[in-house]
């Protein structure tokens, strides 16, 4: 890998993760994975003096990837827990699938947007090699794969996809941003095969969840 992580960079993710710690990230195992993923390797050279800022940076095919305190929210209240098979709507950039690895998810990612699913899934082959990737429509899931422990959805929805509830595990959590300009973190828990609690969580404004390839 060209990339390097050295002194320097380290000390930009601490700062990060004090900054985080302050706006309310309280789950230790999710800043510990912060701060041993590397974020800049995420990312073009041209924002990595930027990358540790609290802020979304483009990536291309309109795909951002999401800021700090975004990818620690969404973490911390999908309440990972080792060995849980997880799915992720939204690779963008890999970095969210590599926390959720780090955390010691086993990942199954999928993305829509063919260049950067090539470029991603690429790079994630050598970053986190079990971290399994997928060029796929997001609203359908991955279906042969299902049920997931936990869903996660990095892209602002109009609404919840039924067929990503469907392959939600009994007892498991799915996380979805879901609103037009703006989105409301939703977080579901399946309590039963046909029995959802919806909690309304912050505020967010995500990039849109679209259906269908590219």
């Amino acid at each position: 890998m060209v990339k390097k992580d050295d002194y320097h960079h380290r000390g930009m993710r601490k700062k990060m993760i004090e900054g985080l710690m302050a706006k309310g990230i309280t789950n230790q195992k999710v800043m510990n994975a912060m701060m041993a993923i590397p974020r800049h390797f995420f990312i073009d050279n041209a924002f990595a003096k930027l990358i540790y800022e609290d802020k979304a940076f483009p990536i291309g095919s309109d795909q951002t990837i999401s800021a700090p305190f975004t990818v620690a929210y969404q973490s911390q209240i999908l309440n990972v827990q080792k060995r849980l098979k997880i799915l992720e709507v939204g690779t963008g950039s890999g970095y969210q699938a590599a926390i959720l690895a780090e955390l010691g998810g086993r990942v199954y990612t999928v993305e829509r947007q063919g260049k950067l699913y090539k470029k991603t899934s690429k790079f994630l082959a050598q970053f986190s090699p079990g971290i399994r990737c997928f060029y796929r429509d997001g609203f359908l899931g991955l279906p042969e794969f299902a049920p997931f422990d936990r869903i996660i959805v990095t892209a602002g929805a109009v609404e919840i996809p039924e067929k990503l509830k469907s392959q939600l595990a009994i007892g498991g959590i799915m996380v979805i941003p879901v609103g037009e300009k703006t989105q409301r973190m939703i977080r579901i828990i399946r309590q039963a095969e046909s029995k959802f609690l919806l909690e309304k969580m912050e505020n967010f404004r995500f990039v849109p969840f679209l259906k269908g390839k590219v």
